[in-house]
Protein backbone atom coordinates (compact mmCIF):
# COMPACT_ATOMS: atom_id res chain seq x y z
CA UNK A 1 0.00 0.00 0.00
CA UNK A 2 1.80 3.16 -0.48
CA UNK A 3 1.11 6.20 0.96
CA UNK A 4 1.77 9.06 -1.33
CA UNK A 5 5.41 9.93 -0.22
CA UNK A 6 7.60 9.28 -3.12
CA UNK A 7 10.51 10.81 -1.43
CA UNK A 8 13.71 9.53 -0.74
CA UNK A 9 15.30 9.51 2.74
CA UNK A 10 18.54 9.09 4.80
CA UNK A 11 19.27 7.92 8.11
CA UNK A 12 21.01 10.38 10.42
CA UNK A 13 22.70 10.11 14.00
CA UNK A 14 23.63 12.25 16.42
CA UNK A 15 26.67 11.87 18.71
CA UNK A 16 24.29 10.48 21.54
CA UNK A 17 23.82 8.04 19.05
CA UNK A 18 19.88 9.03 18.55
CA UNK A 19 18.24 7.61 15.45
CA UNK A 20 15.94 10.11 13.02
CA UNK A 21 15.17 10.61 9.57
CA UNK A 22 16.39 13.30 7.02
CA UNK A 23 14.71 14.18 3.46
CA UNK A 24 17.79 12.77 0.94
CA UNK A 25 19.69 15.77 -0.45
CA UNK A 26 18.95 18.11 2.25
CA UNK A 27 21.08 19.91 4.41
CA UNK A 28 21.68 18.20 7.37
CA UNK A 29 21.06 19.94 10.39
CA UNK A 30 23.88 20.54 13.16
CA UNK A 31 25.47 17.99 15.26
CA UNK A 32 24.05 15.24 12.79
CA UNK A 33 25.82 13.09 10.35
CA UNK A 34 24.58 10.52 7.83
CA UNK A 35 24.45 7.18 8.86
CA UNK A 36 24.77 5.07 5.36
CA UNK A 37 20.75 3.90 4.90
CA UNK A 38 18.97 5.37 2.52
CA UNK A 39 15.44 4.55 0.73
CA UNK A 40 11.69 5.35 1.43
CA UNK A 41 10.28 6.55 4.38
CA UNK A 42 8.99 3.28 5.54
CA UNK A 43 12.49 1.40 5.33
CA UNK A 44 14.43 4.62 7.00
CA UNK A 45 12.00 3.67 9.40
CA UNK A 46 12.01 -0.30 9.22
CA UNK A 47 16.17 0.12 9.64
CA UNK A 48 16.28 2.73 12.79
CA UNK A 49 13.93 0.32 14.38
CA UNK A 50 16.54 -2.82 13.97
CA UNK A 51 19.26 -0.85 15.17
CA UNK A 52 18.36 1.43 17.76
CA UNK A 53 17.15 -0.85 20.72
CA UNK A 54 18.14 1.60 23.47
CA UNK A 55 16.71 5.01 23.36
CA UNK A 56 18.59 6.26 26.07
CA UNK A 57 21.05 8.77 25.06
CA UNK A 58 24.97 7.25 24.86
CA UNK A 59 26.32 9.84 27.69
CA UNK A 60 23.65 8.32 29.95
CA UNK A 61 23.90 4.92 28.79
CA UNK A 62 27.72 5.59 29.57
CA UNK A 63 26.84 7.31 32.87
CA UNK A 64 25.08 4.42 34.41
CA UNK A 65 27.50 1.84 33.10
CA UNK A 66 30.37 3.56 35.41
Amino acid sequence: MSTGDDRRYQVVVNDEEQYSIWLAGQQLPAGWRLEGTEGERSVCLAHIDEVWTDMRPRSVREHLAG
